[in-house]
């Protein structure tokens, strides 16, 4: 039988980045140099934005360093608690037509610049994500039927445990960044005519 790992996570806005830095030091995690990752997400044919993520499969296609990766995330428990599968591929043209051979469409870019640490089996991430702002990630790599809630809830208290001004977000990048399309998209609706 196969043991599902399941990567669990909570994310925030951050309000003073710098800050951030700072507690971080203090708990004795050192972000790395800044990384910019360039990222497509797919998703399978038939979904769209607003039905519920839980139990479908979704792609992603990154470029990162010159290096590109393909990965399938599914969610099992909420959208921030996913059985992942991810795999070094050779070039990114020909991936992103396998992807859609194999019944995805493409639905975002996420461009970010990323700087990571490791505490306690935690993976830490400061994400500058174009058009979104600052955000941190606290993931951990899960195997078992441990709850994820349960696990949330101690990645949050971790967070909480910093002292720094942050805003939780229940949302994945793809979301909060189509969510940001869509209100510019009613504003520029509501507009009026200029005739």
């Amino acid at each position: 039988m196969t043991v599902v790992v399941r990567e669990i996570e909570v994310k925030y806005r951050v309000i003073d980045p710098e800050a951030l830095v700072r507690a971080l030091r203090d708990h004795g995690a050192v972000l790395s140099d800044p990384i910019r990752q360039d990222d497509q997400a797919y998703a399978v044919n038939g979904w769209t934005y607003g039905h519920t993520k839980v139990g479908v499969a979704f792609a992603r296609l990154r470029t990162e360093n010159g290096r590109h990766t393909f990965c399938v995330k599914k969610p099992l428990d909420n959208e921030m608690a996913c059985a992942e599968h991810e795999t070094e591929v050779l070039a990114r043209d020909p991936m992103h037509a396998a992807i859609l051979a194999m019944g995805f469409y493409p639905t975002v870019r996420i461009v970010k610049v990323r700087r990571t640490a490791r505490l306690d089996g935690m993976l830490l991430c400061l994400d500058e994500v174009e058009g979104l702002g600052v955000f941190f990630e606290v993931e951990m790599m899960v195997g078992g039927d441990r709850s994820a809630t349960e696990v949330q809830r101690e990645l949050d208290d971790f967070v909480r445990s910093l002292g720094v001004e942050m805003v939780r977000s229940a949302e994945t990048y793809d979301s909060l960044l189509r969510g940001r399309a869509g209100r510019r998209l009613s504003t520029a609706e509501q507009q009026p005519d200029p005739e």
